[in-house]
């Protein structure tokens, strides 16, 4: 009796998993919906455009066409650049590997004209110039906001050796500091007369617009200016010019795509302006005070596009290289063979 009541209960639970299992198949589960495919255009990898400074990085000759400043001093390019001489009488040119002693034709002669000039006048012993422009101008940012049309030049305060630089010493040379080490007045160990004579000549040129020095220098010239002090008004304070002093030409004659800049205030510029610049210069020994709890969010840097430069500056990167020629060599003396005598 006990084992058909046990086969009972065996057999009704069978009954109901197989209707269970009946009730499973006619019902089906619905199926889980699929993800929507994403359009052809958002699986492509959008990648970021080149910057104007890649792409002027890029080229390594000037383009061949009519000299040309185009655009402004910190947004522009250069058609038809012309590069400077490693070598000449009285100037050499230092960081060889940058290229970027490329500038408009009457930079390049405003350089040999100051380098020669300063040589027989000043007591200068030649330039060491710095950089210039690139082949075809452009943004080369970090080291410079301007240069970029072929109208600004870098001299270095620091006298040319009497004998030519290697280019490994070229490279390595590192210019001349001026200033002492609050950077409130020049150094005397290293600044001599020759250094104001040399910036008064730069200054007195009709094509130089201006010429940037650190404030300090600019103090300096303005106590030992004398009478003649008209030049002064082309010498403007930058800072960081500690080792080298910037000459800017205005833009040239006939160049319609040079935009200008504003002619320099009238007078010397020895008065309030360059008060100010003291002033700044004093509150940076000052210790700085306490750090802020929240940091300071600087935007990151903008990368001038080539949208940012005039429309000329398209034709000017795709032109055709110039034809450089190479340097002249320089001729050998050969020896003629010795001829002995014949034995008796």
């Amino acid at each position: 009796m006990l084992c058909r009541g046990v086969a009972i209960v065996i057999s009704s639970i069978l009954c109901v998993g197989a209707a269970s299992a009946e009730v499973s198949t006619l019902a089906p589960t619905p199926p889980v919906p699929l993800p929507k495919p994403r359009p052809m255009k958002d699986r492509i990898r959008k990648l970021p455009a080149p910057s104007a400074k890649q792409l002027f990085k890029a080229v390594r000759v000037g383009a061949d066409l009519k000299p040309a400043s185009l655009g402004f001093y910190t947004r522009g390019c250069l058609a038809g650049a012309k590069q400077l001489e490693t070598d000449g009488p009285s100037w050499q040119a230092m960081r060889l590997s940058r290229n970027r002693h490329w500038g408009h034709p009457q930079t390049v002669a405003t350089i040999k004209r100051l380098a020669t000039e300063a040589k027989m006048h000043d007591g200068w012993p030649g330039l060491l110039v710095g950089d210039i422009s690139m082949p075809r101008g452009g943004p080369m940012w970090p080291s410079h906001a301007s240069h970029q049309i072929g109208l600004d030049a870098d001299i270095w305060l620091t006298p040319m050796p009497n004998t030519r630089m290697t280019r490994r010493k070229r490279e390595r040379l590192s210019a001349t500091f001026m200033l002492t080490s609050n950077h409130l007045s020049v150094n005397r160990k290293v600044w001599t007369d020759a250094h104001g004579r040399l910036i008064k000549r730069a200054a007195s040129y009709r094509a130089v617009q201006r010429v940037l020095v650190h404030p300090s220098i600019k103090r300096e010239l303005c106590r030992t200016a004398g009478l003649d002090r008209a030049w002064l008004a082309k010498v403007r304070p930058v800072g960081g010019h500690n080792y080298h002093f910037h000459i800017r030409l205005r833009c040239p004659t006939g160049s319609t795509g040079c935009r200008p800049q504003t002619k320099p205030r009238r007078g010397d510029g020895c008065g309030a302006e360059l008060d100010r610049w003291h002033k700044r210069l004093v509150a940076r020994l000052k210790p700085s005070p306490k750090p802020r709890k929240k940091p300071i969010r600087r935007k990151p840097h903008r990368y001038l596009m080539m949208n940012d430069l005039p429309r000329a500056c398209r034709k000017v990167l795709v032109a055709r290289d110039r034809i450089v020629p190479p340097p002249p060599r320089q001729a050998t003396r050969v020896s003629a063979p010795k001829i002995r005598a014949p034995a008796n």
